[in-house]
């Protein structure tokens, strides 16, 4: 079976007796097959699973044939299992920490109703509301070891969608397509900060990129969602795996530049401080480089007007036309227009 968490990636873990770490990593086993997604830290993980176990009364494996139900009349408020696990589960959680089980702990199984609250229409912060495994999945706990025990689940859920397909049937609702220069395609999860990221691929570099072809973009849900790792080694480029990535790479090899490209939506403006900090990782690279700092409008672009760095650009997505220069007298002269 899985070890979904294991002593080395948990120290709250580790310290827990043999049986209780088994008894935890069978249960995330368990919530897996239900279709409970499992993407989170050890720790969020190991919570999840203690907490779901307070609410069927199953303190070790052999109890998974008598797991409770909301049907036996058996449901815990949020203290109760606080006090639950660090009875049974080795754990010591502080009795002022009940909103935490309701918000994080059971979350993702209520929402699923996998675990069903005895007072459903009652307050949120209802202190006499409890919880219990919905009768639904107590049956196929309970059964749980016998043969094709996967089928009979999948025989027993058929007709209920998994959360985990549910959320992920969202995620990818919710995305951003972005079109790159050179005619290639990229999928951003949805935000403003990607929407800002999608503005400087396909509004910013057609306009002032020179031909640029984009050697790397970061998104929020994936920090490598594109790279062109070989193309950025030959430019000399700084270690790909340095946290002081930019949002957007971007390489004209007509004028030999290499645009560093900061999104900013709430932080990371290409500041004093950080200017000094890519002039000095970039110190080794073959091509020149041109700083840019993008906002998605005007009120985001004066919200940070003070800390933008000196011989940097800045360009305004709802004003796509047009580049704000802090390059001191580089710039300097009449305007003619065309």
């Amino acid at each position: 079976m899985k070890q979904y968490i294991s002593p080395d990636n948990s120290k709250t873990f580790s310290e827990k007796a043999p049986q209780v770490q088994e008894l935890i990593n069978t249960t995330l086993y368990i919530l897996d097959t239900f279709g409970i997604p499992l993407d989170a830290t050890p720790r969020r993980l190991e919570r999840m699973a203690i907490a779901f176990l307070a609410s069927g009364d199953i303190k070790k494996i052999a109890d998974f044939k008598k797991a409770k139900d909301l049907n036996s009349g058996y449901a815990l408020k949020t203290r109760d299992i606080i006090i639950y696990v660090n009875k049974h589960f080795g754990e010591n959680i502080s009795s002022g920490s009940y909103d935490d089980i309701r918000r994080k702990d059971l979350k993702l199984l209520t929402i699923a109703e996998v675990v069903l609250q005895s007072s459903p229409n009652s307050a949120t912060n209802d202190s006499t509301r409890g919880y219990s495994i919905n009768p639904t999945y107590a049956e196929l706990i309970r059964n749980f070891g016998s043969k094709d025990w996967k089928k009979m689940v999948f025989d027993k859920l058929k007709n209920i969608e998994p959360l985990s397909k549910k959320l992920k049937r969202e995620r990818e609702i919710a995305k951003v397509n972005v079109t790159l220069p050179s005619g290639g395609e990229l999928t951003f999860s949805a935000g403003e900060h990607n929407d800002l990221q999608k503005a400087i691929i396909e509004d910013f570099l057609p306009r002032y990129g020179h031909g640029a072809e984009v050697l790397y973009v970061g998104d929020t849900s994936d920090k490598y969602l594109y790279l062109e790792k070989e193309k950025l080694e030959e430019l000399n480029f700084f270690e790909i795996s340095h946290e002081e990535l930019p949002d957007v790479i971007a390489y004209s090899k007509k004028k030999n530049w290499l645009y560093l490209i900061e999104a900013v939506h709430s932080t990371g403006p290409i500041s004093e401080l950080r200017l000094i900090q890519l002039k000095k990782l970039t110190k080794d690279c073959k091509a020149d480089i041109v700083y840019v700092t993008a906002f998605l409008n005007r009120p985001k672009f004066r919200q940070f007007m003070t800390d933008i760095a000196w011989e940097t650009e800045v360009w305004i997505a709802d004003n796509p036309d047009h580049l704000v220069h802090f390059n001191g007298d580089k710039f300097l002269g009449p305007y003619k227009p065309e």
